[in-house]
């Protein structure tokens, strides 16, 4: 089955699969990027229509809900601060599980941690965070344009690749008191060989 999800919506509605374990429901969907979907460096602009396939696989405790994700993240390259379009590509599975058995598994074990739980609300199943749980930590931490991007010169920032044999002269740090110092010593030399002369 093949769908359009309404904009920026990443909610699934359980109905669709039921609770009888072993039913299963497939769907095709565009979804909106959340904000913030990304990185300090890579993101996913908020709005940019993300593809899903999705698979909803009904189980004993809720619903297995496995899947794919495509859109583009967008950022700077680290070295050379050229814009980059970089694909994204992952898969995600999670199970989510419904309220009752949610409420069952607290009472049976009291160390469950109700936050690792993802659970289905009002017959919804929210793909918000298990989507950002799949995306961000695969989003590379120093992005680059090219792996052997030469970046910019550290001295005066200019970009290497648009001239490879852009170079500055340097002078160790030691030396640099004398370097000031030789327009003095010169003018000096000029004024004792006038004075020589006459």
């Amino acid at each position: 089955m093949k769908r359009n999800a309404p904009a920026s919506s990443l909610v699934l509605d359980a109905k669709n699969v039921g609770r009888r374990p072993g039913s299963m429901h497939e769907v095709d969907f565009q979804a909106e990027a959340p904000a913030d979907f990304g990185t300090d460096v890579l993101s996913i602009p908020q709005g940019q229509m993300m593809e899903l396939r999705v698979r909803m696989e009904s189980v004993h405790e809720g619903v297995l809900v496995t899947g794919t994700v495509s859109a583009s993240a967008i950022g700077p390259c680290v070295r050379c601060l050229d814009d980059l379009d970089l694909p994204v590509n992952n898969r995600f599975q999670e199970l989510f599980v419904w309220p009752d058995r949610a409420k069952h598994h607290r009472e049976v074990d009291a160390e469950a941690d109700e936050q690792d739980e993802h659970q289905i609300v009002d017959e919804e199943i929210n793909l918000e965070t298990v989507l950002r749980d799949a995306v961000l930590p695969n989003l590379p931490f120093q992005p680059v344009c090219r792996d052997d991007c030469p970046g910019l010169c550290s001295e005066c920032g200019a970009r290497l690749e648009d001239d490879p044999d852009h170079h500055h002269e340097l002078i160790d740090p030691r030396w640099a008191a004398l370097e000031a110092l030789a327009p003095l010593a010169s003018s000096s030399g000029d004024v004792d060989n006038e004075e020589k002369r006459n």
